[in-house]
């Protein structure tokens, strides 16, 4: 297994011959509205480009991710990632909820079954849903509340892909019960202009790496107008806690090697991209 860290939230994971593309959001740097607008916040999204190597390696996708789409969750999937999608006719892989304004917009959706943790064949294994919180309080009560994956096919490393989530007693049950091999959290503390932070940030993924037994690879960093966390801050954090060799923090056009399930996972980052 290798993943690819492209920006934001949006990554490839090689298993086997496959490539899956989660959350794309493809738009150029400033292409999108900002996310924080009183204090005079109006800096636009995303505030990076796509790592220059990207376009040659989404050539290869067979499969794409969404954990959430709706409510103007464009750090997820944006203009040109649907508009990507539909030309190429990938597969998209989504929940219900989110199949028909797929289907509507031109989508190949594969919707999974309603039922969460309920186990669907994939890539000659299973995914199941989990369910996400994005927010609490007030703003919980706007956000679209979405999904991660757990992803386990036989000779890879179980992945799950927590999606846009705070820390909850859901979350820490299922990581506790299931411990996969690899997590991948958001890291970036992300808050809009009222309410709490929506996914995690610095102390939620320090107590979520204490909960795991695997490896845990942090993202949503240094990408989106709402998001401070840094990831110096964030792999400073993870020295003072004990955990860094426990964390990963991947800079956008970084790779990951993963080895064989249970096993300790290459700790090397490949500064090419995938090809």
């Amino acid at each position: 297994m290798k993943i690819t860290q492209l920006r934001n939230a949006t990554i490839l994971i090689d298993i086997g011959a496959d490539r899956i593309l989660v959350d794309p959001m493809l738009a150029r740097k400033d292409a999108l509205p900002p996310l924080r607008i009183l204090g005079g916040r109006t800096q636009r999204n995303p505030i990076v480009e796509l790592p220059a190597e990207a376009e040659a390696a989404l050539e290869s996708v067979t499969h794409c991710l969404i954990t959430h789409c709706q409510k103007g969750h464009f750090d997820h999937l944006d203009r040109a990632g649907m508009k990507w999608l539909r030309e190429k006719r990938i597969p998209v892989i989504c929940t219900p909820h989110d199949a028909g304004y797929l289907s509507e917009r031109g989508l190949n959706v594969r919707p999974l079954p309603p039922h969460h943790e309920q186990p669907s064949s994939f890539l000659g294994g299973h995914i199941r849903t989990v369910r996400c919180t994005h927010g609490r309080g007030m703003i919980g009560m706007l956000m679209e509340h979405g999904v991660g994956y757990l992803i386990e096919v036989p000779g890879e490393p179980s992945l799950y892909l927590s999606g846009d989530t705070v820390l909850t007693p859901r979350i820490r049950d299922f990581v506790s019960r299931h411990q996969p091999d690899i997590s991948i959290v958001p890291a970036g503390g992300a808050r809009m202009d009222i309410g709490q932070d929506i996914i995690m940030g610095v102390d939620e993924v320090i107590e979520f790496t204490h909960l795991s037994r695997g490896l845990v690879v942090a993202n949503h960093l240094e990408a989106l107008s709402h998001c401070p966390v840094t990831r110096t801050e964030l792999a400073d954090a993870a020295t003072r806690a004990g955990v860094a060799s426990q964390l990963r923090i991947l800079a956008d056009g970084e790779s990951w090697l993963a080895s064989a399930p249970g096993s300790v996972l290459s700790s090397s980052l490949q500064r090419e991209m995938v090809s």
